[in-house]
């Protein structure tokens, strides 16, 4: 064997990838860094869920969203969120049904391209939870919504080497009062929402 290539095989075997290692994530609420955070679009997730003709729940989710947030947990009152989802992202696995509710009897993408939220308070209720109470932008109305937002853990993500924090919410809408009127109440007008998202530090 030539001797070159039996050295560059010797130390290519050296060669050990080094393995992503994950500290333990917080899950203490009193103790997230303050500052000012970019949502991690590649990981939040919006999702609704409604009664489809009283026989089954129906889901579809909004992936894709942006926004901002700025957070002191010695001062929760002043968080301020802002956050928006493009609705022809939405998928429920069925392409015929995403076509359809892209279109004008729908979410109509074409006329309103974005969902957004924007806070106006936040209460405390619990040791790591929050009502969020904000400005909900849908198919041109905007109306006031409460979330009820979960913080669910801290940590520099291995990958990216950026803390990193994590939330769920949960709120309920009536889509009919956004002019989202087809089929309801058959399909139900009360929409339930459910959103994970992660939040990076700047």
């Amino acid at each position: 064997m030539n001797r070159y290539l039996a050295s560059a095989l010797a130390a290519a075997s050296l060669v050990v990838a080094a393995p992503i290692v994950a500290q333990q994530a917080d899950t203490n609420a009193a103790a997230v860094q303050a500052g000012n955070y970019a949502l991690d679009s590649a990981h939040t997730l919006v999702r609704f869920t409604v009664d489809h003709f009283g026989i089954s729940e129906f889901f579809g989710t909004l992936p894709g969203a942006s926004g901002t947030l700025s957070l002191d947990p010695k001062n929760l009152a002043s968080a301020k969120l802002d956050v928006s989802v493009p609705v022809a992202s939405v998928s429920t696995t069925n392409k015929t049904l995403d076509e359809e509710l892209v279109g004008a009897e729908w979410f109509d993408a074409a006329q309103y391209p974005t969902m957004r939220f924007v806070s106006t308070k936040v209460v405390k209720t619990g040791a790591s939870t929050a009502d969020v109470t904000g400005n909900l932008t849908l198919h041109g109305v905007t109306k006031p919504v409460t979330l009820k937002a979960s913080f669910k853990a801290a940590n520099v993500n291995p990958m990216k080497k950026v803390y990193t924090l994590g939330f769920n919410a949960v709120g309920t809408i009536k889509r009919t009062e956004f002019g989202v009127t087809k089929y309801a109440p058959l399909v139900s007008d009360e929409t339930q929402i459910a959103i994970t998202a992660a939040f990076e530090k700047q």
